[in-house]
């Protein structure tokens, strides 16, 4: 047996019951009482938060502590032995709940720490980088809050074999509150001790729960400022005469356009999570409406004023209406008198039945005449209702309602998704 030389002659800890018969398949208290397994972490880093795989990529150090009794030795010292003897020892089968990818660091030897103490303590320590999933809820992205998880649990052995704690309780965990992310503040954190009920039992599980803030001040350089600026732009043709209709179109098109481009630009970066309305998309969707409802505006104005330009034109329809009337009179007297002076020429039967034919000829004409004319003074009537008598107010009503009403879709946008 290897035997450590000094002032006190002293057994190499745990070589000795290694050699006499130490089972690293059996756990410790094996058909006795549960083993006491306490664990503490490092948060070394947070080095990815993906919205669009919904998870969150850490690398940290473990740190597992139990008693083992068959590893007793006389002494008060601690030794660390080398990494590779955790192959002779028992060591719980924990592993991480929802993990997609795990790894450990094996650069330059497998990053793992075995300790012994004097009273068969063992201290086992891993660093790890792990991808675990994290439920995210999108609604009010880029003013939202996430919660994400890291959870602890035994595979194979029950609550009737080990027993999970954290060693300190929330000072069990070290380092998040000392991270620096690049879209998000860690807002608090906190550890639980919790079950998972299963098929095959009862598991103990450790919580670590941690809230994430994301910083919003990005989002405002990157989108919610040039989408408000595009949308004051498309109001400086409410200044524009409606006569200078390259301008205004040309200033109407390209907000629209530019606004099209920035809402696509910032799906792209999450493209996965479309399913999510998001605070933003409504945003841009308020601005995008507001810009094109601009463009109507000048729509409407310009319809408006040419219409009213061409009643102000000569009134050449009326008139010529009034001749033809006046035609179809002077045509109706000649008519009227060419019959009188035929029917003198033929028999009297004759005569009744040509004049009969005549008269009910004239009244089915008057007939259709008096049912245009109402149908035609209806159809203006109606037009005219909805047609603007001064199209100059447009512009001037829209200078003072588009502000107005785009400043009270803030408030009550911004007052929703920061306090709601």
């Amino acid at each position: 047996v290897p035997t450590l030389h000094g002032s006190d002659t002293t057994s190499l800890p745990g070589f000795e019951n290694l050699t006499m018969g130490y089972n690293k398949y059996l756990r410790p208290y094996f058909g006795g009482e549960p083993v006491q397994i306490a664990m503490s972490l490092d948060i070394a880093s947070i080095s990815s938060i993906s919205e669009s795989d919904m998870d969150y990529t850490a690398t940290i150090y473990l740190r597992q502590r139990w008693t083992d009794p068959r590893l007793v030795f006389h002494g008060n010292k601690s030794f660390t032995l080398d990494a590779r003897l955790v192959e002779l020892l028992w060591v719980p089968d924990t592993y991480i709940v929802e993990s997609k990818r795990s790894f450990l660091h094996d650069v330059t030897v497998g990053n793992r720490l075995i300790r012994l103490f004097s009273n068969g303590t063992i201290l086992y320590a891993l660093r790890i980088t792990t991808t675990v999933a994290c439920n995210m809820d999108l609604s009010k992205y880029p003013m939202d809050t996430q919660t994400c998880r890291l959870q602890l649990e035994s595979w194979g052995y029950d609550e009737n074999d080990v027993i999970f704690t954290w060693l300190r309780g929330n000072d069990s965990v070290h380092g998040i509150e000392k991270l620096r992310l690049s879209q998000y503040t860690v807002e608090r954190y906190y550890t639980l001790v919790s079950k998972s009920q299963q098929e095959t039992g009862s598991y103990p599980r450790l919580i670590l729960q941690f809230e994430l803030r994301r910083n919003v001040l990005y989002f405002i350089l990157e989108t919610y400022v040039p989408s408000t600026l595009l949308v004051m732009l498309s109001w400086v043709s409410f200044w524009i005469t409606l006569d200078s209709v390259p301008a205004r179109t040309c200033i109407g098109v390209t907000t629209v356009l530019s606004m099209t481009t920035l809402m696509i630009g910032s799906r792209s970066s999450l493209s996965k999570t479309n399913c999510f309305i998001k605070a933003i998309d409504v945003y841009l969707g308020i601005c995008f409406s507001f810009i094109f409802g601009a463009l109507v505006e000048y729509a409407v104005a310009h319809y408006s004023s040419s219409q009213k330009c061409a009643a102000k034109a000569p009134q050449e329809g009326p008139a010529n209406e009034l001749t033809k009337e006046m035609e179809e009179v002077s045509i109706a007297n000649i008519f009227n008198s060419s019959i009188t002076s035929y029917k003198r020429k033929i028999s009297f039967t004759s005569i009744e039945i040509s004049s009969d034919n005549v008269n009910c000829s004239g009244l089915t004409m008057k007939t259709h005449e008096k049912i245009k004319h109402v149908l035609r003074n209806k159809m203006h009537r109606i037009i005219g209702y909805f047609t603007i008598q001064n199209p100059s107010n447009v512009d001037h009503y829209s200078k003072l309602l588009f502000p107005f009403f785009f400043m009270l879709v803030n408030v009550f946008y911004w007052a929703y998704y920061l306090y709601f």
